[in-house]
Parts: C-alpha cells; structure tokens; sequence
C-alpha cells in the first residue's frame, strides 16, 4: 500500500519476477486490486497490489478507495511503500490504520537512489514516529536495491497455512485483463491531460488459433472530442498504441497477437454506478 506513484506495481513485478502490474510514472495508473502469487515447494505469498491512496473526487475513485479498503481486512502483513522524493504530507488515513492494525508493518522507503544519505535519515527517523511498532527498509524497487531481503522477511511473518491458490497460478486475473491493462499503459504512456484517466478498455474477443491469439478491444472514453484526440491525425497515435500493446502481450503471452483496437463513447462513465460495476469495478 502507499501514496500514488510510490513504486507499489514495481516493487510487485519485481518481487513475482514477472511483469503482472502495469507501470507509468502517471499517478492512479493501478486501478484495481491486483495479487501476484510466489509460489516456493512449501511456500505461498499472495500479494495484493492496491490503487495509490487518495481522497476520491468521483464515484471511479471511490471504488479505488474500496479495494485499498478491502486489503486492509484480510492481510498477514503489511508493505507501506513510500517515496523519499515526496514531500507533500502523509496519508492520515493510511497512518491510523497501520497504527491501529494487529499484524506485522514493513515500511518501504522506495527510490533511496534518487535521494542522499542525509535525506533518507531524516525520512527514517520521521516513519519511526509516524509508525512506532514498524520494521523500515530503504530500497529502490526499479532498481533493486535491497529488495531480495523483503522475501526472508515475509517468510518468517506469515502464518501456517494451505495455499490459498494453485501452485502453478501467479495471478488471480484473467487473460483478458492483461490485455486491458497492457492497452491501458500505452494510452498513459503517449497521452498527456485527461485523456488517460477517461479510458476505459474492455476485450470483447480472445481467441486462439493455430498458435495466434486474435484479439479485439475496446477503448471507451467520455466525450466524442477525446475520442478524435485519442484516434488523431490520420489514425497514427492509436495505431501506435496498438503496436506498442501488441508487442508488449506477445511478450507476455509467448505467442502471436493480433489486436484490433475500437474507440467508443460512452458519457461519463468514471461517475456512473451501472458503467463502474459492469468494467468490474465492484
């Protein structure tokens, strides 16, 4: 858990070693409760990798807010990661719950390498008030600094239990998802302002075939003049998303793709209950 943009989908990639969680340096690029599996022979750690913690502004943020909120219910521990480079104030919201919470906290201190030893002491020293009963670790989780002791830890906190999941699973999220999501990073990639946080992107069809896995999606935003800039000049910005995406999943896939990309309008979506629950926002 954390602030917007503090590393929490990096730090989740980095420790599944698997690229489960998109990421952009765009604030709110997680949108959904996300678990990434480890699985070892007599080990299993589900991690759950939450939206950015914030005061909601419309109904899609307050669904955001929700899975944060669900996370806190049913955790054997706690990563609170935090940027050193943030210097705007703390989550009270997050703070009180951590303090109040019965199991283990590891506070992250997450881009240690874009910061200096004086700095980090000085953020050290602050969480230790904010969060007495906290463990601290320093790490750049893009660049892996200290992140192989967060596993050990984890291993020593957790409880005695069967695994919630098959071994051979990694995510609770299908195959369709992935595919919203590596279309979604692309539009937060190569658009600026609005535009990103109005997209919404649904598959309609995944099928494989003869070692090709055909795929058409849907990009819904809000208002028709969005849907001209997303297009653009002759189609050429989102056919670049599609090739970006397309290549991206082939990766992860480990097989052809071909991708159809839709735009569609549909009004207001971010503030409609209906819209929300059917894109899975429940």
């Amino acid at each position: 858990m954390g602030k917007p943009n503090a590393g929490k989908s990096t730090l989740l990639n980095q420790l599944m070693g698997e690229k489960l969680a998109i990421v952009t340096r765009k604030a709110q690029t997680t949108r959904h409760r996300i678990f990434g599996i480890y699985n070892e022979e007599d080990l299993q750690i589900v991690f759950s990798d939450t939206p950015g913690v914030l005061e909601p502004k419309y109904e899609l943020q307050e669904k955001m807010m929700d899975f944060v909120k669900d996370s806190l219910q049913d955790a054997d521990a706690f990563l609170f990661i935090v940027d050193i480079t943030d210097k705007t104030e703390p989550s009270e919201f997050l703070i009180d719950k951590l303090n109040k919470i019965p199991v283990p906290v590891l506070i992250l201190i997450n881009k240690i390498d874009a910061s200096n030893q004086q700095d980090l002491e000085a953020v050290i020293e602050f969480w230790h008030q904010q969060i007495p009963k906290a463990e601290i670790l320093p790490i750049s989780a893009l660049e892996g600094v200290n992140t192989q002791l967060i596993l050990p830890k984890l291993k020593s906190l957790m409880p005695e239990n069967p695994p919630y999941y098959d071994k051979d699973q990694f995510t609770d999220k299908p195959e369709r998802f992935f595919v919203n999501e590596a279309i979604r990073e692309k539009i937060l990639l190569n658009y600026e302002k609005e535009i990103p946080y109005s997209v919404e992107v649904v598959t309609e069809l995944f099928k494989e075939q003869e070692g090709i896995i055909f795929i058409d999606s849907i990009i819904y935003v809000e208002r028709d003049t969005q849907k001209g800039i997303l297009i653009g000049h002759k189609g050429k910005p989102i056919k670049k998303v599609g090739t970006q995406a397309r290549l991206d999943l082939e990766k992860f896939f480990d097989k052809k793709i071909h991708l159809n990309l839709f735009v569609k309008v549909k009004k207001d979506w971010r503030k409609n209950e209906r819209d929300l629950k059917n894109f899975g926002y429940r």
